[in-house]
């Protein structure tokens, strides 16, 4: 039975506006390790929308109380309730009031993460999405929107730096006490759980930034002592962002500084604070010594990310955390479009929908389902999902293929005019896009109230006589918890018609389109799509550009998908195809438990590989077969992880022999040129290098293996190293120890560097590697208190070694369970998110169903969990 501390639901339904508004919030912090204290003054008044003559009731959370006072005077006990989780004023006067509230925190001792936390010498602050409520008592809910002013003060030896949300108004010393201060006012009205400060010994880089109207912008990144020369790409990566925001978007930024300080210990990936953003380090620093090509990619995109908040999330916010994706889904769609640009925008878009398929569609098929916009939860922390983020961006990029690009600018512009300064909901959204364009979206609306992956069954008939040919369409939304009957979604289908010849025929739909030029609208259970004027049998290309996140089944004959895999003039169906021809022979042979057929997919990859048109990093996507996951997925029932793994693995080494020589040719042909460099086009040289790499040294061909070790000792950059040192622990096990050793020697002292060394071991695909995490658990780099170390390790084995942590005798299942459980009591955000590694136990064979079952009871079972994990088991076994 569910653990008894499972949180009671929180509906949308029951949403009111909060009974009192805050206007200004004053607050002086005096940093200590163990006695923080929290000066807050609250101008607050009764909000006319809310109930009249309510008490006024704040949250808390593990808070100790040590004054509270009204209009200038102590409160009598008898005139407040006061708990850990809550401060009530009983009978306010109902009128504006300015309430005092003193608390005491410790720092040193929040392990988890959240409000204030000290980690490493320096005090940082995190308070998305209910953090601020262990800072100081506080109605905690995103559209109470105030105007802050903090007063930090701190040891100058302990804390040179401190730094706040908004702009510096003054700073100076405590005179006689080695203290100083800072205090910092942001004149924008902001939800709490945009407040930040942070306070430590910091080295930084500094460059000025000129806004598109002349206002100049104080750029800042600070990182620990030492670690300031590889900050430099997150810096030219942040006025990139600034550019192009104003540029694409016409959105300025609007302080006189902009601020990012990067930690070791978070919880997230990064925060977009109000002019103070806080990064995971990992997305901020890098050198190419020990950063990757992805490294970089990524740190330009999260920097990207949390800059484009300060519109789409900091101006414009959301009313309830209900409307979550209305921040992160638009955020996240902005970030990509940047790197589009920045970078390939095919490559882009196929490394986006791989990262979709392989963790939303997961999520839309188990028992974490949920829709971009849930109607219910119990713990917020557990919605920060793909489905509110990768397919909340999809959803966007939809409105965008209906809309038109002009169209859509015009939505957008209506929306940051409309809502600046406001708390927003997806309806806000959507009406300024119906009012700018006169479009009817209330069928496109079900994409934020429906869970699930819709699947698209598509057949097409050529009629050689009346030179027409006919797309049959059936949409079905599958039943997921909680929703079992669904409504036909609006589908934009975007589609080609490819000749004999490879080229695009003409694009005649009978009686007109229905959608945008090449694309049709797909809005029923059953519908037919009739083209005129065909004259020789085409190939379909559907779904072009990925333009709607479904699940697409056709009539496609291989020879059909081995044609568009050579001659597609969409980039993303080209791939695509070879996706699909790999697909279907990696789960016939996982269920036949035989060998695959790999030569309709060597026919296709050989043509792929021998187009000298071909972008480099294009080719090494295709090159990159199904992951075991996207096989598991495709057979969705009675799921053997075992059978699915042999049968990739010889798929990848039928490859890796056919296609020997023009594999080592391209090893060879594509070498990069002089020093290191992370811009796309080296990058992408890169790639498909270490794509070839791999591929030989799996099959043992074109002495894959003697080139993989040459490139380990010689390599000049760490995505050639560390490529070089996974193919050897992979593919090369009598090389395996020594090189995991030598690499560790070079770089023990490099936290970042470090996490890689853990979590390629952790992936192993051999039955030692349970007992080689659990002994790496003991290793004096590995902290269970240190976010990015737990997910590199551990998180790692759960989701990325689908053999060994989905072990038939259940031991895989029983270690992430007994380290959920421990962590636990030390950070249940990260605990939560590692159980949902077993969001898709239910697809398993019955063995490890059964006991993946087990694993999951024995954690719903234990007394005393916390909301978070409460919540994600709880909904794994409902």
């Amino acid at each position: 039975m569910p653990s008894t501390t499972e949180p009671q639901p929180i509906l949308l339904s029951d949403y009111r506006p909060p009974d009192w508004l805050v206007d200004t919030v004053e607050l002086d912090v005096r940093l200590h390790p163990s006695a923080t204290r929290i000066l807050a003054r609250l101008s607050m008044r009764p909000n006319p929308a809310g109930r009249a003559g309510s008490p006024i009731v704040l949250d808390g959370d593990e808070l100790v109380l040590k004054a509270v006072s009204l209009d200038g005077r102590a409160l009598a006990g008898t005139a407040y309730v006061a708990t850990p989780s809550a401060l009530t004023i009983l009978a306010p006067p109902q009128q504006p009031v300015l309430l005092e509230i003193e608390t005491l925190l410790d720092p040193s001792a929040n392990t988890k993460l959240m409000g204030l936390y000290r980690s490493s010498g320096t005090y940082c602050t995190q308070c998305e999405a209910e953090g601020f409520r262990r800072i100081t008592y506080f109605p905690d809910r995103p559209d109470v929107l105030s105007v802050y002013t903090t007063r930090i003060e701190a040891e100058r030896a302990e804390a040179p730096v401190l730094l706040g949300n908004g702009n510096l108004q003054e700073s100076g010393e405590v005179e006689g006490t080695g203290r100083h201060y800072a205090v910092w006012h942001d004149p924008f009205p902001k939800p709490c759980y945009l407040f930040a400060l942070v306070g430590g010994r910091l080295d930084r880089i500094t460059e000025p930034f000129m806004t598109a109207t002349g206002k100049e912008v104080e750029l800042g990144i600070y990182v620990e002592p030492g670690k300031a020369g590889r900050a430099g790409y997150a810096m030219d990566a942040l006025k990139r962002s600034m550019r192009w925001d104003e540029e694409l978007f016409g959105c300025e930024y609007d302080l006189d500084v902009f601020n990012i300080v990067a930690v070791a210990d978070f919880n997230m990936g990064a925060m977009e604070n109000k002019g103070l953003n806080v990064f995971n380090d990992k997305y901020v620093l890098a050198s190419p010594e020990t950063a990757t090509d992805a490294d970089y990619a990524n740190i330009e995109a999260i920097i990207a990310h949390e800059y484009f908040h300060n519109w789409t999330g900091n101006r414009i916010t959301c009313r309830d955390w209900f409307q979550l994706c209305l921040k992160e889904g638009l955020t996240v769609f902005r970030d990509q479009e940047f790197s589009s640009d920045q970078r390939s925008r095919a490559v882009k878009r196929i490394a986006d929908v791989r990262l979709l398929k392989s963790h939303q569609f997961a999520e839309d098929a188990g028992p974490l389902a949920h829709p971009v916009r849930p109607a219910s939860y119990r713990e917020i922390n557990n919605f920060y999902t793909a489905t509110v983020y990768e397919k909340g961006a999809e959803v966007v990029r939809m409105l965008k293929t209906l809309l038109g690009e002009e169209n859509f600018r015009s939505g957008m512009d209506l929306y940051f005019e409309r809502h600046d300064g406001t708390a927003a909901t997806i309806e806000d959204f959507l009406t300024c896009f119906q009012d700018a364009t006169g479009t009817d979206l209330s069928q496109f609306a079900l994409w934020y109230a429906q869970a699930g992956t819709p699947r698209l069954e598509v057949a097409g008939h050529w009629d050689a006589a009346g030179a027409t040919f006919t797309l049959d369409v059936a949409q079905t939304v599958p039943a997921t918890p909680g929703q079992i009957d669904k409504q036909p979604m609006l589908i934009p289908l975007a589609l080609g018609l490819v000749g004999e010849d490879g080229r695009d025929l003409p694009l005649q739909p009978a009686g007109g389109s229905n959608g945008a030029p090449g694309v049709v609208l797909v809005s029923e259970a059953r519908q037919r799509f009739v083209f005129e004027n065909v004259t020789e049998r085409p190939r379909p290309s559907l779904n072009r550009g990925f333009s709607a996140p479904v699940k697409l089944v056709t009539d496609l004959s291989t020879q059909d998908l081995i044609f568009l895999a050579r001659h597609d003039a969409d980039p993303f169906n080209r791939f695509d195809a070879a996706q699909t021809l790999a697909l279907g022979v990696l789960v016939d042979a996982a269920r036949a438990g035989a060998t695959p057929d790999a030569a309709p997919l060597v026919e296709a990859l050989g043509a792929v590989l021998a187009d000298p048109a071909l972008d480099p990093a294009f080719i090494a996507q295709a090159l990159s077969v199904p992951s075991e996951g996207d096989v598991a997925r495709e057979i969705a029932r009675d799921v053997d992880p075992d059978a699915i793994h042999a049968a990739r693995l010889a798929l990848r080494r039928a490859i890796g022999s056919a296609l020997a020589e023009p594999l080592a040719g391209a090893f060879e042909r594509f070498a990069v040129p002089g020093p290191y460099s992370p811009d796309a086009a080296s990058a992408g040289r890169r790639a498909l290098r270490n794509a070839c790499l791999d591929l030989l040294a799996t099959a043992g061909a074109g002495d894959g293996p003697a080139r993989a070790l040459g490139l380990f000792r010689a390599a000049d950059n760490m995505t050639d190293r560390f490529v070089a040192l996974s193919v050897l622990a992979h593919a090369v096990p009598a090389e395996r120890e020594a090189a995991l050793a030598d690499f560790y020697a070079m770089f023990q002292g490099d936290p970042l560097v470090i996490d890689k060394w853990f979590a390629l071991q952790a992936q192993i695909a051999e039955p030692g590697t349970l007992d080689r995490v659990r002994t790496l658990t003991a290793h004096p780099a590995f902290a269970m208190t240190n976010p990015n170390r737990v997910r590199s390790l551990i998180g790692s084995f759960a989701a990325a070694n689908q053999t060994q942590f989905h072990r038939a005798d259940g031991a895989g299942y029983d270690f992430v369970a007994q380290t959920v459980l421990t962590l636990d009591a030390i950070n249940p955000q990260v605990a939560a998110r590692l159980l949902a590694a077993f969001r898709s136990w239910r697809s398993l064979d019955a063995p490890r169903r059964e006991a993946a079952e087990a694993a999951l009871q024995r954690v719903s079972r234990t007394p005393g969990l916390s909301p978070d994990v409460a919540d994600i088991a709880g909904r794994s076994l409902g």
